[in-house]
């Protein structure tokens, strides 16, 4: 078959395959459907072990077979996130209601992350069996999976508001969500008031759902800004760990206070990162009420231990935590979901009324799925009522019959054609015969026993609840109000055996106030190396090893501790650290990488110029480049509060090679080429421009040779250059023009 091409627009086929993509992601990845509150994985993953009976009153099954069965089966993205998915469905800090009930290693809540598949085990817990895949298929739509070889639910028939239940997190493209997790009875208490009154405000509803309540606990502290975010569906969320003094037994005995209960946001690193946090505080004296810190969290929850000096304040000491840790901290909250294939952002009572037309949706199904069955035992159960009032007729026409088909034939249309009664009398009676296919299939298969009148009466019993349980569905399914109470019914019974007590507290905590004492500044002094390792040296160290620590410093910057240290590269880039955040040393300290302090990285440029913040106001600096463009420009260009930022303007492969502070006794400049080429000139013939931009070019230069650095020569001194071991005195040299060719200098 010949091949055909087509012929499209670039821009107009990456367009649309990205779009293709980007709506992949977010429909059928990241984002949870409003109907179920799960994403594609975890549908699968749940739907797969239901499939696998691996109920709660099952054995465990090793995880890695239930991945491999989902993988195969219906989600073909990689064991990796099927597996990440299994293990956040188990962990009970992460969940407000965990699914799946792990047996092994499945992380921590300081971080620690699951054993291998292989060793872990898992199963279905009772309240996912019996939440979230009851009647699975009496209710949901199934479609074929992504090679049309099995079923899979569209959605799972969910029973309870599964996005507030237990929140949702995810990345797509251009947009993400952030649902916090809820407690389940507020959340029931709050579905029925809706069902109520569908028309209740959204600040009295959060009378009864009150706002998010993590597994972690702790405090929320922004009550008053809550009923705004689930107005809008999306604000921040302001969280505290909970603390708790215990004072000391006895006399010698230290105060302490205990975090007991740690913000949502810190699961993970967070816990280690905090301590390091507070420990830090204490050496830098910001927190001297501490003197010992421990942790102490096991199984049954957080402990973190400070132990207090006598009389401590401890307001002080839990102002200074939440400002300067991670015990404080905000959850952002956008309520994105799937609504009808479109992501949406989702304020409660958005929320609730999918929930509702879901509900409704899938009772309907079941109903009529129940009615459906119930008609027909109904139909069943009449045929054998009237069978057993005529049982010697039905006997006279089977002991007259060759074969099933004759019987059937006669006891459905009374054709006795073939039929020989053994005894004469039942023929009239056996014309009149008219039961249905499916009385006469389960006239031919009643038993005997059925005959005896307990039996009978049994069957009569029986048809009397089929009646009442039609007339019940009908009402159901003809009637809002009824399928209302159904569904009440429904979700107090979930109520009654799976909710619990809320974890986290809600309150409108007063703002922590922190004033920061303001170190006295003292002079120090900024040394590094020529490999980028730099320390401060206290000034009296440096004064009286002055010579000794030049020798060995590439650049040395006098500086006091409320200074910046600035840093010029060769990318044409700025950057600043804080003395305060420099490590002290001694003199034969190794000292700290500057690529640890800064955003600077030793591997891709090299650092020109070092100086500090405070110098740069009333300074002019010389910039240079290997293209031979030159310019001054004036330190308060310089003047920033960003860690890095833009400092001359460079053109693709063009580097900075010269950064030089103007002094006032500067008249000259020598530019030296790497062809050996120097051009001496006035500095006045350099400009003064701003940080942005190029410059001027100081000198033409051949084809393969580059400027190499720039001289400045003062009134009083008398500068040598070296040129291939050789010095240059560059005093000496005749001026020239800036623009020009310039002149072999020779030693």
């Amino acid at each position: 078959m010949a091949e055909k091409i087509i012929t499209t627009e670039y821009s107009e086929e990456m367009q649309k395959s990205y779009m293709n993509y980007s709506m992949s992601v977010i429909t059928a990845r990241a984002i949870p459907d409003a109907r179920d509150g799960l994403k594609p994985v975890q549908r699968r993953v749940l739907y797969d072990m239901g499939e696998l009976h691996l109920g709660y009153d099952k054995p465990h099954r090793k995880s890695a077979r239930i991945v491999g069965d989902t993988m195969g089966k219906y989600h073909p993205h990689g064991d990796s996130s099927i597996y990440e998915t299994l293990v956040v469905l188990s962990q009970g800090f992460k969940k407000g209601m965990p699914l799946v009930d792990g047996h092994g290693n499945f992380g921590s809540i300081e971080g620690d992350g699951a054993a291998a598949m292989r060793y872990t085990e898992a199963r279905l817990r009772k309240f996912t069996e019996e939440v979230y895949l009851k009647d699975l298929d009496k209710t949901v739509r199934f479609v074929p999976n992504y090679d049309e070889t099995e079923k899979e639910p569209e959605v799972l028939p969910v029973r309870v508001p599964n996005l507030l239940v237990n929140g949702s997190e995810g990345i797509a493209v251009g947009m993400s969500t952030s649902i916090p997790p809820h407690n389940l009875g507020e959340v029931i208490d709050t579905v029925m008031a809706y069902i109520d009154d569908p028309d209740l405000d959204t600040e009295t509803l959060l009378g009864m759902l009150h706002g998010p309540d993590f597994p972690t606990g702790g405090i929320i502290a922004n009550k008053s800004e809550l009923a705004s975010i689930y107005e809008t569906g999306s604000g921040k969320i302001k969280l505290r760990a909970r603390m708790e003094v215990e004072l000391g037994k006895r006399k010698s005995d230290r105060d302490k206070l205990v975090i007991s209960e740690i913000p949502y946001t810190m699961i993970g690193a967070g816990i280690n990162k905090c301590l390091t946090d507070i420990a830090e505080l204490v050496d830098t004296k910001k927190l001297p009420e501490v003197v010992d810190i421990s942790n102490q969290s096991n199984k049954e929850g957080i402990r973190i231990v400070l132990e207090l000096k006598k009389d401590a304040d401890i307001d002080r000491v839990r102002n200074i935590l939440y400002k300067k840790t991670k015990l404080e901290d905000t959850f952002s909250v956008n309520m994105l979901a799937i609504v009808k294939g479109r992501p949406e952002t989702l304020n409660l009572k958005g929320i609730l009324r999918n929930y509702l037309d879901f509900q409704y949706e899938n009772n309907t199904r079941k109903y009529n799925v129940l009615l459906e069955k119930e008609l027909e035992k109904k139909e069943i159960k009449e045929g054998l009522i009237e069978a057993c009032d005529c049982i010697d007729l039905i006997i006279a026409v089977l002991r007259g019959s060759k074969n099933l088909k004759d019987a059937k034939a006669c006891l459905m249309n009374g054709d006795i054609s073939r039929i020989q009664f053994k005894t004469p009398g039942f023929e009239e009676d056996a014309k009149k015969l008219h039961f249905t296919e499916k009385q006469a299939s389960a006239i031919l298969e009643m038993r005997l026993y059925k005959l005896i009148g307990l039996e009978i009466l049994a069957l009569q019993k029986e048809y009397k609840e089929t009646l009442r349980k039609i007339k019940e569905y009908h009402r159901i399914l003809s009637d809002r109000i009824r399928m209302d109470e159904v569904i009440k019914e429904d979700l107090t019974a979930i109520r009654a055996e799976f909710a619990g007590p809320r974890k986290t507290l809600i309150e409108d905590g007063k703002e922590a106030v922190y004033q920061e004492v303001k170190e006295e500044e003292r002079e120090v002094v900024f040394v590094m190396d020529r490999f980028g390792y730099c320390k401060i040296l206290e000034r009296s160290i440096y004064d009286r090893n002055q010579e000794a620590a030049d020798a060995d410093s590439s650049f040395t910057v006098p500086c006091s501790t409320g200074d910046k240290i600035c840093l010029f590269t060769d990318s044409g880039q700025l950057y600043q650290v804080k003395v305060s955040e420099i490590p002290y040393g001694k003199l034969r300290d190794k000292g700290t990488p500057i690529d640890n302090l800064s955003k600077y990285d030793s591997t891709k440029e090299r650092i020109l110029f070092v100086t500090n913040s405070s110098s740069l106001p009333g300074q002019r600096f010389l910039f240079a480049t290997k293209d031979a463009m030159v310019k001054i420009v004036p330190g308060e260009e310089f003047e920033t509060n960003n860690r890095a930022v833009a400092a001359t303007k460079l053109q693709e492969e063009d580097a900075a090679v010269c950064v030089k502070p103007v002094e006032e006794f500067c008249t000259e400049a020598v530019i030296q080429t790497t062809n050996g080429v120097f051009l001496r000139f006035s500095l006045e013939e350099i400009p003064t421009l701003k940080k942005n931009s190029r410059g001027v070019r100081g000198i033409k230069l051949s084809e393969g040779e580059e400027l190499e650095t720039v001289h400045l020569i003062g009134e009083g001194g008398d500068p040598v250059a070296q040129y291939k071991g050789k010095a240059v005195h560059l005093s000496r040299l005749k001026l020239g023009k800036r623009d020009g060719k310039g002149s072999r200098a020779r030693a």
